[in-house]
């Protein structure tokens, strides 16, 4: 065995973490710290649900064997050690000793593998485990992994946390997909009370046990305290609402402000305003089983007819770039691979298309919401530029939670869902492009059965040994997406958070980390 130079490194901490560094000790204790969410969630259970709302509580009250650091790389978290065979075909994890759960239970290998059970079972994402041969827990402080191939991405895929493999009490191994309503994790936070479109309310575990092998928070891991008494994550939908929320102090943060609060708000010296660069490629995804979106033409013609400017324009109130693809410029997987397919604004070829799809006035019905005003004003501004070249375009408008499981559970009623892809596209070219692979592939392909080059390009993208030919893979399977139209991704948006002043501690991220946060008087 060996242990992976990689996760050597995050083991010991990617701050540098010294024999005579301090960690990190909160400079204030107390506070109920109340954030303003902008959308409800639809499960606090988060080995099923990928979506933003619920990451932001749902990540402050859990924890994995890995997760990410401030940089996106993988680091160790609940486990101590990872050693990798020579091989490649097995994973040895030593567990941290003295973690508890909320419940009061120490955590042992047993409930590491029950949480693996039920991933496997119910996973959003669980083709994370489709190489895994067995895993078992040769003893309480021991997990191992055996795998059918090597497959040099798999650390990668193990350690994000797009839907990541939390570690639950092994007595929770069978409790059906979302229906874990009384969360319990490792998390610096437990679970007080939650009412759905209401509110969330998080306290301090007491018993939480920091990870000693870093001196301070990065990304979801390192060493986390809870300097706060309470957490109330509101559902405030309005954008007005979570200004003027921020601005009186009934709320102390709030996860997204309107581009034309910004100038204002700057100007108050109660409050601290917060940009986080790239944080989603607003996108909408067909439904490929139900017509007329079940014919490649008739999504070409709608792929063809739109102006992505004008969409981005209406979603983010003008703070926007387009963006080919599924990855950022900045990034070093990104690709313009299918970019001939991008921001077309052709009528003449919507037109063309539409003609020789044979399409005849049909309903193409946009499944959206109003908690998240980008996806609403994404879809009305896809409407009109679909309505301009003879498409029956009709809007359906929910909830969001209720949108998601539209989307998740049913093939009828609807052809685009409208959403933000945001943490995948940070993580990586990988976790992005798992939504396009079973079992959940948001193009919701006939009978569940993948494109056989998608899934072909997939697979090369997880298992072939060179980075490069993994890039390539990667390259193709944006074009194969981007040329079928299995997903129309817009652009992407600058999201900007804020806090009041006397917050110490927040900093802008994927979620809103309440671990490491404390509030002054």
């Amino acid at each position: 065995m060996r242990r992976s130079p990689l996760l050597l490194l995050a083991s010991l901490g990617l701050t540098a973490f010294s024999a005579h560094a301090a960690p990190f000790k909160c400079p204030a204790v107390g506070g109920d710290f109340v954030f303003g969410q902008e959308a409800n969630i639809n499960t606090l259970d988060q080995m099923t649900s990928s979506t933003i709302s619920t990451r932001n509580i749902a990540m402050n009250i859990y924890e994995s064997l890995m997760t990410r650091d401030d940089n996106n790389n993988p680091i160790l978290e609940l486990a101590a050690s990872m050693d990798e065979a020579a091989d490649h075909l097995t994973y040895t994890f030593k567990l941290r000793q003295g973690v508890k759960f909320h419940n009061g239970k120490a955590m042992t290998s047993a409930d590491v593998v029950a949480s693996f059970d039920r991933y496997a079972r119910v996973g959003n994402q669980r083709s994370t485990l489709d190489n895994v041969a067995s895993w078992d827990a040769p003893d309480a402080a021991t997990f191992v992994i055996r795998m059918k191939a090597a497959q040099p991405t798999f650390i990668e895929a193990l350690s994000s946390f797009s839907v990541p493999i939390v570690i639950i009490p092994a007595e929770n191994r069978d409790v059906p997909a979302q229906q874990l309503t009384q969360p319990i994790g490792t998390g610096p936070f437990q679970l007080v009370e939650s009412v759905p479109g209401s509110y969330v309310k998080l306290k301090r575990f007491d018993g939480y046990q920091p990870n000693t092998s870093f001196e301070n928070r990065t990304g979801f891991g390192g060493y986390k305290q809870a300097c706060l008494n309470t957490v109330t994550f509101r559902i405030v939908t309005e954008s007005g609402a979570r200004v003027a929320g921020l601005k009186t102090g009934e709320l102390q943060g709030v996860e997204d402000l309107p581009t034309k609060s910004l100038p204002d708000l700057k100007k108050d010296p109660a409050i601290s305003v917060l940009p986080l660069n790239n944080w989603w490629i607003q996108i909408a995804n067909p439904n490929t089983s139900a017509p007329p979106t079940d014919n490649v033409l008739v999504r070409k013609a709608i792929q063809a007819a739109l102006d992505m400017d004008e969409v981005m324009d209406a979603a983010s109130d003008g703070n926007y770039k387009l963006n080919v693809g599924f990855q950022y410029p900045n990034q070093p997987t990104y690709t313009d691979a299918g970019k001939e397919t991008y921001n077309q604004h052709n009528a003449e070829t919507a037109k063309k298309f539409l003609t020789q799809a044979g399409y005849a006035g049909e309903p193409v019905v946009l499944l959206t919401n109003k908690d998240y005003p980008p996806m609403y004003n994404s879809a009305l501004v896809m409407q009109q530029q679909l309505q301009a070249v003879g498409i029956n375009a009709q809007m359906k408008v929910v909830d969001w939670p209720t949108s998601v499981q539209m989307m998740l559970n049913t093939t009828e009623g609807w052809n685009f869902h409208f959403t933000g892809w945001g943490t995948q596209p940070a993580l990586g070219a990988l976790a992005t492009m798992q939504f396009l692979v079973q079992p959940n592939a948001t193009y919701k392909p006939k009978g569940g059965v993948d494109d056989p080059d998608v899934l072909a390009a997939w697979n090369d993208m997880n298992k072939l040994p060179a980075a490069a030919d993994r890039q390539a893979a990667f390259a193709r399977m944006q074009k194969l997406v981007l040329e079928r139209v299995y997903a129309i991704p817009f652009g992407s948006f600058t999201k900007v958070q804020g806090v009041r002043s006397n917050v110490g501690g927040f900093a802008p991220f994927r979620i809103p980390r309440m671990a490491n946060v404390w509030m002054t008087r």
